[in-house]
């Protein structure tokens, strides 16, 4: 069972606002913080000892499910697990599979009872479960083989596209009914996320973005980002898309990277200076996107961006006692709640692991649970 959600004021600290421009050389004066003041709301899905949560996804704000691991150290008792929040509380959702799921990275929901998660399995083939509150069932596609890895998973009615690798390539797995096909890319690498027909990874020293048209997945056209990496993507329509990473300079020196998409090309976005990693993004379908990661220059505040209007902010809540780090892994959207659910993992001063949901709101739009 979850503890109830402990509603708290959040003092968010606004440490930049930038236009939403191409990136130049310029220098920029580092602007005076400004602070605002919001809710957060924190809890667990209270996962076994050393647990995380990799992703998480909104069909409705009382319909959200997360997926993750638990005693991720533990090789044999390592699992997966699939959780799910009714409006009230959370609750584990049963994979009907003596094979067991080992970690389960990513979800996507075609409807509330077409539910699909994806990860690794311990026999050493790519895990790919279906099913919704009643329970999941592990889906063994033929075109998956030994060594296989998926990322990321996207669900449309009577469509499923997953992506990770093959070897040294992309591989994007697609199913429609009872038939799968496998897809390497023809550039090296890996693909972590896909949503809406664009599929977002690296080829191992520059971002890669896939996109499904004419019936068959290309590469598109980039910025030139030495080092940079995709990690998520939130598609608002064919015409405008959000994918955020980061920028890899050297050992323990990584930036933020976020791209836009207008239509017709791929921007870098302006982001607020820092040395933040940035693992996942949602968006309202209006134009607002949410941002989460880890800063490990304030390790231990929950940290997140959120751009608006043309304008992102950094924002960081409180660090709370017992948590010398806190890492959002995956944020989702709360549609009619103007709510955002980010989870992930905090760790304590010995390097055990605790799942987190944090939820962040404006002050007048504050959420019940």
């Amino acid at each position: 069972m979850t503890r109830r959600f402990q509603r708290r004021a959040l003092s968010l600290i606004l440490a930049t606002s930038v236009a939403w421009t191409q990136v130049t050389p310029a220098a920029h004066a580092e602007p005076r913080p400004a602070q605002i003041e919001a809710w957060q709301q924190s809890t667990s899905v209270r996962l076994q000892v050393d647990g995380s949560l990799s992703d998480v996804l909104a069909v409705s704000p009382s319909d959200v499910w997360a997926v993750g691991q638990q005693e991720i150290w533990d090789v044999w008792k390592n699992r997966g697990t699939i959780r799910h929040w009714d409006g009230s509380r959370w609750a584990e959702i049963g994979i009907r599979d003596n094979t067991a799921a080992g970690s389960l990275r990513g979800l996507a929901a075609a409807s509330p009872s077409d539910v699909w998660a994806v990860g690794d399995g311990h026999d050493g083939l790519p895990y790919l479960a279906h099913g919704d509150t009643a329970g999941f069932d592990r889906v063994r596609p033929s075109a998956l083989r030994a060594g296989d890895w998926l990322g990321g998973v996207d669900a449309k009615s009577g469509k499923i596209v997953a992506v990770g690798s093959r070897e040294k390539n992309g591989l994007i797995l697609t199913g429609q009914g009872s038939t799968w096909t496998a897809q390497e890319t023809k550039d090296e690498g890996a693909l972590y996320a896909v949503s809406g027909g664009f599929a977002v990874g690296d080829t191992g020293t520059e971002p890669l973005v896939m996109h499904y048209s004419g019936g068959s997945w290309k590469s598109m056209p980039l910025p030139p980002v030495p080092g940079g990496y995709l990690r998520d993507v939130q598609v608002d329509s064919s015409k405008q898309a959000l994918a955020v990473g980061g920028v890899y300079r050297g050992p323990g020196d990584i930036v933020p990277l976020a791209l836009t998409w207008n239509g017709k090309r791929w921007r870098e976005l302006k982001l607020p200076a820092s040395e933040a990693r940035l693992y996942g993004v949602t968006g309202d379908g209006k134009g607002r996107y949410w941002m989460t990661g880890y800063d490990p220059s304030r390790a231990a505040e929950p940290f997140m961006l959120r751009c608006e209007k043309g304008r992102c902010e950094t924002i960081r809540g409180d660090a709370q006692q017992g948590r010398s780090s806190v890492r959002l892994q995956a944020v989702a959207y709360l549609a009619g709640r103007s709510t955002v659910w980010a989870v992930g993992h905090a760790v304590d001063a010995k390097d055990r692991y605790s799942d987190v949901v944090e939820s962040f709101a404006p002050k007048t739009t504050t959420a019940k649970s």
